[in-house]
This record gives structure tokens, sequence and C-alpha cells, in this order.
């Protein structure tokens, strides 16, 4: 692993995530994964040993492996027996997938009738438990070439399933694919807010806390933070957001006696009231297409976003106030513990693991922080600096896990940053990977991969 420099990247994945309804103390929290990246979108999954190599390919090591029809970079998600996922099928043959490090902004035409689905499998053997199909019609909106119509990835607290289909609306089913109640809350607009022509799809995903379903939905008009009764439907209250277009999934978090939002943004980044949606704090600045997902830990709220005027990593004091902005020049102040300007993460979202910080760039670039100083304490690299990466980082059993879209997955030894193994999915490799009492499951292109 060697020091990199940075190429110029405008892509944009849309990748989205959800938060657990299990406290961040769960003893063992690899069990049960029932959102993007795991309890609370943290992405750590100790507990349980897991793999280090593997070959696809050639069946090493290979639990089971089956093939999922359609698109998506909706991650799975896990809760008992039950692996799930969405999808959405092209009536082309060829949807257009392109991975890479390039820099078109423009959107995939395809007009085509598309159908979307809410597949279930049993995570022991892949056999299929529920294949519902949730709805069929030609997407509203148009998506990027690294993206999909089925990009954010589902919530579940156990006992209901929730899809975020962005302009195709919102579907809550129990865990069986029964549909329970749905909502349209018209066309949601993602796309490069400087090129409106540039339609990316919808991403950010759902969450769930105490019986709440949360939506964090920045588009380019009429953006909105939102809190809906899980059981019913019914909208507790909705705070209008000033923002652009974003795709990050908010995580919760809880401060003293009070639950709170934590979103990321460009204009707004901050944190909510988790009964009431009054914001709590802001932060105006950074990467102008924030992705990256909240992450918190050590009393800190960690945030990351890249393009445009800015790239930076924060590490907010979660007993932050009001405006907490930087001045010019500054990299501290009241409210911030340490931040970096120019080393954030464009697209993955960082992963915090034995009071390490790893932020990795869209080429590989990894930075390694000391979680509590800032202090930068590796520098280097995954893969070839010619392989994208879209897919966030994970860690568990004392790895740390780098998927790569070549389909590549770079296992490194937590800590000390040595590479341990580079191991072949078989196929391109967006979404991010899943942790279930050891296994890994990784949902690829053109299926779901489970490793032991």
């Amino acid at each position: 692993m060697r020091s990199l420099r940075l190429p110029a990247v405008v892509t944009i994945l849309l990748l989205a995530s959800a938060v657990a309804v299990r406290p961040a103390t769960d003893a063992k929290p690899s069990v049960d994964w029932p959102s993007f990246r795991g309890i609370r979108g943290a992405g750590v999954a100790d507990g349980f040993p897991t793999a280090t190599t593997w070959d696809v390919p050639n069946k090493s090591n290979v639990r089971w492996s089956i093939s999922v029809p359609g698109l998506g970079h909706s991650s799975p998600v896990i809760w008992g027996n039950r692996l799930c996922v969405t999808t959405a099928i092209s009536g082309l043959k060829d949807a257009g997938l392109k991975p890479g490090i390039y820099g078109d902004i423009a959107s995939v035409s395809d007009d085509t009738e598309h159908i979307w689905k809410l597949l279930c499998y049993d995570k022991a053997t892949g056999k299929t438990l529920v294949d519902r199909t949730i709805l069929a019609g030609v997407p509203k909106v148009k998506r990027h070439t690294k993206s999909t119509h089925a990009s954010s990835t589902l919530a579940t607290d156990g006992t209901k399933l929730v899809a975020m289909l962005g302009s195709e609306g919102l579907h809550v089913f129990d865990m069986n694919g029964t549909p329970l109640w749905k909502k349209d809350f018209g066309v949601l607009d993602s796309g490069f807010f400087m090129v409106p022509a540039a339609q990316w799809e919808f991403a950010s995903s759902p969450i769930i806390h105490d019986g709440v379903l949360i939506i964090q939905a920045d588009v380019q008009k009429n953006s909105f933070l939102a809190a809906f009764d899980l059981s019913s439907g019914k909208e507790l209250w909705r705070t209008a957001r000033q923002d652009v277009p974003t795709w990050s999934t908010p995580t919760i978090h809880q401060v003293g006696g009070q639950t709170q939002i934590l979103v990321n943004g460009w204009k707004h980044t901050g944190a909510y009231d988790f009964k009431t949606g009054a914001e709590i704090w802001k932060f105006n600045g950074g990467g102008d297409i924030p992705v990256p997902t909240p992450i918190t830990g050590l009393g800190l709220v960690f945030m990351t976003s890249a393009h445009g005027p800015g790239a930076p990593v924060l590490a907010i004091r979660e007993t932050a106030k009001g405006d907490i902005s930087l001045a010019a020049g500054q990299t501290t102040n009241e409210h911030i513990a340490w931040s970096v300007p120019r080393d954030g993460a464009y697209l993955v979202s960082p992963v915090l693991y034995r009071d390490l910080l790893y932020v990795t760039k869209t080429n590989g670039a990894l930075s390694v922080f000391n979680a509590k100083t800032g202090e930068r304490v590796h520098q280097g690299r995954v893969g070839n600096g010619t392989t994208a990466f879209t897919a966030s980082t994970i860690a568990a059993d004392g790895k740390v896990y780098f998927t790569g879209e070549d389909g590549d997955v770079h296992v490194v030894k937590a800590g000390t940053f040595e590479l341990l193994a580079s191991n072949p999915l078989g196929a391109i490799a967006m979404a991010t990977p899943a942790v279930s009492e050891g296994v890994l499951y990784f949902r690829t292109s053109t299926g779901l991969v489970a490793i032991k």
C-alpha cells in the first residue's frame, strides 16, 4: 500500500443506507444486519470470525451463490434467517451499468417499462423466500451510468420491510412481503444541481427507530426531512431543508437523553431532534455532492464529503449546538474537535474501527486517522489505482474490507494496514456488503454471494 495522488473525479454512485433499531451497545451486532452497513450505519460486525481469503469464480470458500435479476445497489439487509434486497429490472437486455473512474455526468437513456421487486432469501442457503413485484412502469427520473433505479437499501425492524424508491414512492411490507401501506412523494429529482438535466436517481434510504420511519429527501426542489409512524404511515412532522441534492442516509444518535437525527449535506450538514424535527446544530460547507453516511463514536460525529469547493473530514463534538460552521482558515472551533480540509471521501462512507477512522477515496487512496486527535497515522492505497471504489468500507474480526467495482475485495489487517488478501467476486461490485454471524454477503451486478 503506497501513497497515491488523486485524479479529479466527478462521477456519482447513488448509494444508500439505513440505520438499525438496535442500540450501538448490542453485544453481538453481527447477528442481524438490518440496514446499510449494519447497526446505525457503523459498518462494524465483531463477535464472529470472518473470512480472509476466497475465490468466487473457482468456488473457494463460497457458502452459496445465486443470480438476482435486474440492477440494484441496495445492500442486503438481514433479520433472523432472512436476507432481503430490492431490484429494478429494465426492459433492455443491457441496462447500461458503467463502472470505473470517469467524469461523465450524463444520465442513462432508458424509457422502457421497469419492474421493481422485493426479494428475500434464506441467509443460510440462498433459497428464495419472497419474490414480490412492487410496481411496474417507466421510471419518472433518469439514473446515472453508475447508479440504478433501486439504489436505496431497505430498512427493517424485524416486523416490517421499508423500501424507498424515490419518485416511485415509499412502500412498506411485512416480513413475508405483504404490502401494508405506501406513500407517493411525487417526483424526487436527484441530480447535479449545476446541471439539472443530469438526473442521477434517488438513493437516500429510510431509517427506523423506536417505531418511527425517517426519510431524508434532498432533491432539486422542496427538499425535506420527515418522520412517519411505521405502523400506520401517519406523518408525524416534516422539516424543510435548504440544500442541493444529496445521496446520504441519516444516522440515529443518542446524546444524553435526546435522540438526534444526523444528516450530511453541503449547505446544511447537521442534527435534528428526533421527536420534533427541530434543528439542533448546523454546519455549512464541504463537498457539494454529499454521499457518505454520518458515523459516530468516542463522543464525536464523523462527517465527510467531496467534490467542488471542499473535501473535508470533520470530527464534530456530539454536544454541538447552533451554527458550528468553520470560519475561513479554521480547522477547529468550540464544537469541531478536529478537521482535515481536503482529504474527504466522495462516495465511500468511512468506518471507525478500534479508534481509527478509515477514509477511502474513489480511486482507493486511503487515509487513516487517530479518531480522537485527527492525527494521520497511515496514508496508502488499496487496489492498483485504476479501479474505482464506491461500495462503503466495513470492518469485522480485526480486518477491514474494501470492495472494488471490479469485484476484487481487499482485506487489510486493522491497525497494521497489512494487505492480507485480494479476493475476486467474479462480477462488478458496487453495493456495500453485509455481515451476519461471521458470513460475508456481497451483492454484485449479477447476484448475491455468501462467503464463509
